[in-house]
């Protein structure tokens, strides 16, 4: 498993809308953040080492009513 952070610019007033929506839909979700900035949230997600994650942010991520933008941070190792 590979941990994907995607943040999420939600149409406004959809942020809590949008945060529920993920948590329910998405099995690889494991946290949802709501954050301050030019993004509304902030969701970690575990992917299969071999999954695409462009394929999963496009397929999976960004289908969910109320997502008007993401950008996509890829780690590389936890401390």
């Amino acid at each position: 498993m590979k941990p994907v952070f995607v943040l999420i610019k939600c149409q406004l007033g959809q942020a809590y809308t949008v945060a529920g929506e993920i948590m329910d839909q998405v099995e690889q979700v494991a946290e949802v953040h709501s954050i301050s900035g030019q993004y509304d949230l902030l969701a970690k997600f575990h992917i299969g080492s071999d999954d695409d994650i462009g394929h999963f942010v496009n397929e999976v991520v960004q289908r969910i009513d109320g997502i008007v933008d993401t950008f996509t941070i890829v780690t590389f190792k936890a401390f």
